[in-house]
């Protein structure tokens, strides 16, 4: 596989990170500017992590299907993207 682009590599964490904000505001802060503000970035994040990961994904669409994974997925498909080229056993 190639490296991954710049959109999926700047994306994906912003995801993850996002996620982790909005659910310890569910958990423990219940404060509603928070949703209000991280709800849409997640959002944002997780769509473009999502788009990104189709348009690099070329023949392998587990890529893709990694990126549909909320929270998580962007960071899996960049580790997806990342790994060495496998090769077929003789």
């Amino acid at each position: 596989m190639h490296p991954p682009s710049r959109l999926l590599r700047l994306s994906a964490p912003v995801e993850l990170l996002s996620l982790s904000v909005l659910l310890v505001n569910v958990a423990f802060l219940h404060q509603e500017a928070v949703a209000s503000a991280i709800g849409p970035l997640h959002g944002c994040a997780y769509l473009i992590a999502l788009i990104a990961a189709a348009r690099e994904a070329g023949p392998d669409r587990t890529v893709t299907l990694l990126a549909v994974i909320p929270g998580i997925g962007g960071m899996l498909a960049l580790r997806r993207l990342a790994a060495p080229a496998r090769t077929a056993p003789h």
